[in-house]
Order: C-alpha cells, then structure tokens, then sequence
C-alpha cells in the first residue's frame, strides 16, 4: 500500500474537507476552498479543513456497488466530502467514469482494471472534480468537461479535454449532453444499453428526490436557490428530447427505475404551476 500512495504526485494537505476538490501541489492552497465559497457550495460552520492523500488511503476505502450487469456505483466510506457517488459504465469499446470520488487506491484501481480500466472521465459539474487528475493518470485516460464550467477547474492537468456545445458523442451511442442550470457547464450522460429506453446519469443536474416521486433542478442544493422559470423551460425541453426511462442521479437513493420519464414530467408540470 505504501508504494502505491507514493505514485501519486501530492501528499501536502491539499484536499478540501468539505466538497473533496484537490489543489495543486506545490502551490500555495487557497484560504478558503473556492468551489464551497461559492453559492452553490458552503464553508461549514466549523471552517475551511484540508486532507491529505495518504489520509484518505489510511482512513478510508472506496466501495463499488454493482446496480446491473454494465453499472457500479462508486463511492468513498466510510464518506468523506460531499458523500457522493461516482459511476462505472461498463461498455464494449471503452469504459467511462462518470463523476469521481476523492480517493483511488491500489485495491479499486486494480479491480477497475479487472473490468477493463477506463477509457475516459466524464463530469456532470465541478463539486466532483476530486482528485480527477489522479484518476486521469493512473489509467492513462482523458478527461471530459464542458468547456462553459473552464473557470472551476483549479486544478489543470494535460488530460482535461474541454467540449463545447450541446451533444459530445462517445462512443456505443453514448453522449455527454450539456443542460446548464446547476452550473453553465452542468450535463447529463445518456447510455442507451442501461435500460429498455436508455439510462441518464445526471450528477446534480438532474436530483431525485429520496421519495422518487420528484426531481428537481435547482441553481444551489445545499443553499436552496431556485433556478429562474425561463432556465426550467429550457431544460425541460432539452430532457424530453431525450429516450430515457432511468436515471440515477448523484446519492444513494437517488435510483428511479423505469417510470424516469414520467417523474420527470409530472415534475416539470409541477415547476410550471408554481
């Protein structure tokens, strides 16, 4: 295990507590995470902390659970950070990470690569950003983000590859689709062999609610800020453009199997009457 945490290229205490983004080494880390300072974000009551590499590789693990044949959810436990769960989409010319967490260690790395490694890093917006460069170079992959959210990459690395527009095709009719709203460059990755219809991973660009029976789309989650009418509409036009009957969105719980669409809709109804 030692040997492992001494590939990495960081071992100062660079990680933020809070949302897990890590910051350059070498390189004065800021007084306050930018990410959390940011409306859509929060600096705990208890102030700005800061985690190491080699802490989170004594002090904790990275869990995969396996939710069908070609998807596993991947998280950190015991949780760290935001909490949150990355996913590991399964397909025949490449695998794909969507999202990431803030640890990769020997044991996850190995059976990633068990399964195939990966072939690309995609991001739904910048709170799971994580240690992304890490993950970048232990598998030799690039690393896609819309180039609309540039400004919330603090730390860059040769494999960020930014895309623009509406649609960036993969590869196995899988797409990285832009919906803005949460952040400029929020998207949602659509993988049409998840499901009969096909499966949206949507990050927080898309929240199931814990009831199932909603999702929402909001500016800020923690702080509860609404997103204008007019950025709803438009979302909301964007998504039922889409074939889709599942999502999964970025927490535990957050599973809506099959009647996706149909959440969707009648909560898009819901925002309009409001």
């Amino acid at each position: 295990m030692s040997h492992f945490i001494s590939s990495f290229s960081a071992h100062s205490q660079n990680i933020c507590i809070t949302c897990g983004t890590q910051y350059p080494a070498g390189m004065p880390r800021p007084e306050l995470c930018p990410i959390c300072s940011d409306d859509r974000q929060y600096i705990p009551e208890s102030g700005q902390g800061w985690a190491s590499l080699s802490y989170l590789e004594n002090n904790h693990a990275v869990q995969f659970r396996k939710i069908n044949e070609r998807l596993y959810s991947v998280k950190v436990s015991p949780s760290f950070a935001l909490g949150h769960r990355a996913f590991l989409v399964l397909s025949e010319s490449g695998n794909i990470l969507w999202d990431c967490i803030p640890l990769i260690d020997e044991s996850s790395a190995a059976f990633i690569r068990s399964l195939g490694g990966l072939k690309a890093i995609a991001f739904s917006h910048p709170h799971y950003y994580s240690t992304m460069n890490e993950w970048a170079r232990i598998f030799d992959c690039p690393i896609y983000i819309h180039r609309a959210d540039a400004p919330w990459i603090y730390n860059q690395g040769d494999a960020i590859k930014l895309w623009e527009g509406d649609v960036h095709p993969l590869w196995d009719g899988i797409d990285i689709v832009h919906t803005g709203g949460h952040f400029p460059g929020s998207s949602i990755l659509r993988v049409p062999f998840l499901s009969p219809s096909g499966t949206l991973l949507t990050g927080d660009s898309l929240y199931a609610a814990r009831n199932k029976k909603h999702i929402a789309v909001m500016y800020s989650y923690p702080n509860q800020i609404p997103l204008p009418k007019k950025e709803i509409v438009r979302i909301r036009a964007l998504v039922q453009g889409l074939p889709f009957d599942s999502i999964y969105s970025a927490f535990d719980g957050q599973n809506l199997e099959g009647n996706a669409r149909e959440v969707f809709e009648r909560s898009m109804e819901r925002y309009m009457e409001a």
